[in-house]
């Protein structure tokens, strides 16, 4: 009569894969994407037109293939961006070049003047992803720095401290103006 050949134990190889697999999982690095944080508006419905934008509110950000900033037809430096932003949507001296403002009444503040600034952001198809992330960071930056100012001036706290009302009524008086077109060819160097 024929032997049979003995089987293998196989019942502690799932146990040893899980743990190799378990240590595997704790001590590696898994790179995560870079995103941009950002609410986008809802959808406009189909049969709304488009708003009026005075020349005067728009600050034209653009962005060439080869990194170079050029913000309201001037050369510009990334480091500069964020304090012209700022100097542009709070417009603090009411010049006629810069943003026109509207008093608006918002519950917890009062009447504020709202600026009708937008930042108008537009990328050539062969600006770098990190230039592209820096003007991104810079313009969020400013927008947070003003809502800063606002809110220690008015509720004693920076903007991320204060509580939803008073967070709402900053948002109100400071919204985000960042409209992005889609990247195009910008000639120039």
């Amino acid at each position: 009569m024929a032997r049979k050949t003995p089987g293998l134990n196989t019942g502690s190889m799932s146990d040893i894969s899980f743990l190799l697999l378990a240590f595997f999982l704790m001590v590696s690095n898994i790179n995560t994407d870079m995103g941009i944080a950002r609410k986008l508006p809802p959808p406009l419905p189909e049969d709304a037109e488009a708003p009026d934008v005075r020349e005067r509110n728009i600050f034209v950000v653009l962005v060439n293939k080869d990194d170079r900033l050029l913000y309201n037809n001037e050369y510009g430096r990334i480091e500069d961006l964020r304090e012209r932003a700022k100097e542009f949507l709070g417009n603090p001296n009411d010049l006629p070049n810069l943003p026109e403002k509207v008093d608006t009444e918002i519950p917890l503040l009062g009447t504020v003047k709202v600026s009708k600034g937008v930042i108008s952001l537009r990328n050539d198809r062969g600006t770098s992803y990190d230039m592209y992330l820096q003007v991104q960071n810079e313009l969020t930056a400013a927008i947070k720095e003003m809502r800063d100012d606002l809110s220690t001036a008015r509720f004693g706290k920076k903007f991320a401290d204060v509580s939803e009302p008073q967070r709402e009524a900053i948002e109100q008086a400071i919204p985000v103006a960042i409209s992005e077109a889609e990247p195009t060819k910008i000639g120039g160097k």
